[in-house]
């Protein structure tokens, strides 16, 4: 078996990298990679993948429900109405990561996300774009042509922390791309 994979008790095969905490296997076999194009749940996880930038995402996974308080539950319009006020009193929340240049990003974003509604319809006709034409599984990879140019594409309208590494990380977990190891119980089961 190929070390990227892991086997339960169960013989259930699953992509390495959630190891063994209950919480980010229920994240692996319930969420990463199923096709999200809902655009709160999007604008959503590409600001947690902000955040998650130079952190685990397992940190921003056990902090996602005190994100999900701070920010209204990442209600695109409530947060583009954010002031200086709301910064203040999220960089003194202790339940989410404190740092005064990825929240006001997140707020930033908001108001990118209202315009990029309005220009192309919807956050997931925009995301939804960059999907890859044919992939093969490669568990290195963290850039790829399309991220790269997503994130061209969204720092041109003036999004924040939106690199290509970041946006490669939201392509995979949002089911635009199917990263799952093919031997992953998975992956068959996106791959339709």
């Amino acid at each position: 078996m190929s070390k990227y994979i892991l086997t339960d008790a169960n013989d259930v095969n699953r992509c390495w990298w959630c190891g063994s905490d209950p919480q980010y296997v229920r994240y692996h076999d319930k969420e990463w990679g199923t096709p999200v194009r809902a655009d709160r749940r999007l604008y959503e996880k590409i600001c947690l993948e902000g955040f998650q930038a130079g952190l685990s995402w397992l940190t921003i996974l056990r902090k996602r429900e005190n994100f999900r308080e701070a920010f209204d539950g990442f209600e695109i319009e409530r947060v583009a109405g954010y002031s200086k006020r709301h910064v203040s009193r999220l960089l003194k929340n202790d339940g989410i990561v404190r740092h005064r240049g990825k929240i006001e990003a997140t707020i930033n974003n908001a108001k990118r996300a209202i315009e990029l509604q309005e220009e192309i319809g919807s956050l997931a006709k925009f995301f939804w774009s960059f999907q890859p034409k044919q992939r093969k599984f490669d568990a290195k990879r963290a850039v790829t042509a399309e991220s790269t140019e997503m994130s061209k594409q969204l720092r041109k309208r003036g999004w924040k922390f939106v690199g290509p590494t970041t946006c490669y990380s939201f392509m995979q977990s949002m089911g635009i791309v199917n990263d799952h190891h093919p031997k992953c119980f998975r992956f068959d089961e996106l791959a339709g």
